[in-house]
């Protein structure tokens, strides 16, 4: 009967809803709900160990939560705005709330502002799309790219040329990290570096291995390396195999195995971490707020970033 699913008059429910309160019940009781609450949480590219992490712990936070409460994971393709448009606006179940962690598309934003309008809660995590007023979780990603350029004009003794590479201009996470990587080196007095590129990947292994060989060819004195995006071991692949390899200065993202163990044997030099488990936890309890089935405020700081170097794994 806790568990809202109906067909009971409503002074019984009354009576066991006092009775549970009354033996201290440990979860959060159906009083302005009836039915399962169904949360829809909507990824991209279940393939890639950033979101895999990301699911795996939403999956984690849904076991632990009442049986009134159901958490929905949908992967779409990220290439398909569309797509992912029509899901924000047609869920296949009666939505309570959506959290969503997609590209920044027109589609996407469009659809995104009449789900707010209809005042369904609604966070976005990891990302931000454009001209959109809900609620944000995720690390300050301009600050974290900052940070690649602070640690890559301290920690890099030779001096030269700079790259960062990153998945596209689609997802604002990226924009916004090569927009601080480059606008440290420029504005710090680091004159022992200069920024030449801004390369696109699509966190492909292939994509991204090309692009890193090609920038080692087209500028003899490359001294770093900030990826702002996904696919860090193809770019590993190639600094082992290259002859300056390990002359270059190499900051990624999101400590894996494989990161971590690029970073023993160096050819990555630091691991920025944007623990995926602490957005997911934060974005559940802001909806279960938004729905009154939190009984605590939440507030909502950027999350922390974890740096990561050979010497803290």
């Amino acid at each position: 009967m806790l568990n809202g699913r109906g067909g009971v008059r409503p002074a019984t429910v009354e009576k066991v809803v006092a009775a549970a309160r009354s033996l201290d019940y440990p979860r959060r009781l159906p009083e302005a709900h009836r039915g399962v609450i169904r949360i829809e949480v909507i990824l991209v590219r279940p393939d890639a160990t950033f979101f895999a992490r990301l699911s795996r712990a939403f999956e984690r936070i849904a076991a632990t939560l009442d049986r009134t409460i159901a958490v929905h994971r949908t992967f779409l393709d990220e290439a398909n705005p569309a797509a992912i448009a029509q899901r924000v606006l047609e869920p296949e179940m009666r939505r309570a709330a959506l959290i969503l962690a997609v590209p920044d598309h027109p589609l996407v934003g469009a659809a995104l502002r009449r789900l707010e309008a209809q005042k369904i809660p609604t966070v976005q995590i990891v990302t931000q799309i454009s001209g959109t007023s809900g609620a944000y979780v995720g690390i300050d990603n301009y600050a974290a790219g900052r940070m690649a350029g602070l640690l890559t004009s301290r920690m890099q003794r030779r001096p030269g040329k700079v790259v960062a590479i990153c998945h596209s201009q689609i997802y604002r996470v990226h924009r916004d990290r090569v927009r601080g990587f480059f606008d440290y080196l420029m504005q710090s007095g680091a004159g022992d570096f200069e920024p030449v590129a801004a390369l696109f990947g699509h966190d492909e292994g292939d994509r991204n291995a090309g692009q890193l060989v090609e920038a080692l060819t087209r500028w003899p004195d490359l001294a770093g390396l900030y990826n702002a995006g996904g696919a860090n071991a193809a770019l590993n692949d190639v600094l082992k195999r290259h002859p300056r390899g390990r002359d270059i200065f190499f900051v990624g993202h999101e400590l894996t195995e494989r990161s971590a163990a690029a970073l023993r044997q160096g050819t990555m030099d630091v691991v920025l971490d944007q623990t995926p488990e602490a957005q997911a936890r934060r974005a559940m309890d802001l909806v279960l707020a938004t729905l009154n089935l939190h009984d605590l405020p939440v507030e909502n700081p950027p999350i922390r970033f974890v740096t990561f170097t050979a010497e803290n794994l």
